[in-house]
């Protein structure tokens, strides 16, 4: 069987997306909303992915369910200190923008490899993978609407100014 691939796609794209939350939730500091739900959003993908190692085990593959939390290299400073500096800038909004965008077509490719995985898990009759994919893609789905209606309030004010 080939689930064992799809848990690990599956499991691979959403810790890409986890990743970006918080990458993108540092780079956007100052707005608060924006950085506190990347984080929150990012650790219910984290948890979620945890729910995975034992079928993992069970289909011969494994799952990386690390919990990083942004690093905190140079590289977190600097982003930091330029989310400081842009503050409510336009380019600030325009980064916004482009980083939700990023975000929702993470979260869309994620949302395809859950669905995969789902209907492979059902196919096998494995119906605890099945309960487990689709909490998780649960969170997938939530972070999909946050970006989607995120762009909905922030392209006019963006786009017009």
């Amino acid at each position: 069987m080939k689930i064992g691939v799809a848990i690990r796609q599956a499991t691979q794209s959403e810790g890409e997306l986890a990743d970006a939350l918080l990458r993108i939730g540092e780079r956007h500091r100052v707005d608060h909303d924006v950085y506190h739900l990347t984080r929150t959003l990012a650790r219910k993908s984290r948890q979620g992915l945890e729910l995975l190692e034992p079928f993992a085990d069970r289909y011969d593959t494994s799952v990386d369910a690390d919990h990083g939390e942004p690093s905190e290299g140079l590289r977190a400073t600097l982003r930091e200190k330029s989310s400081e500096l842009l503050g409510n800038r336009p380019a600030a909004g325009a980064l916004l923008l482009r980083d939700l965008r990023e975000l929702h077509l993470l979260a869309a490719a994620a949302s395809i490899d859950w669905v995969s995985l789902a209907q492979g898990a059902q196919a096998a009759k494995d119906q605890d993978l099945v309960a487990a994919v689709t909490q998780c893609h649960a969170t997938t789905l939530r972070i999909l609407q946050w970006t989607t209606t995120r762009i909905e309030q922030t392209a006019p004010q963006i786009l017009t100014s």
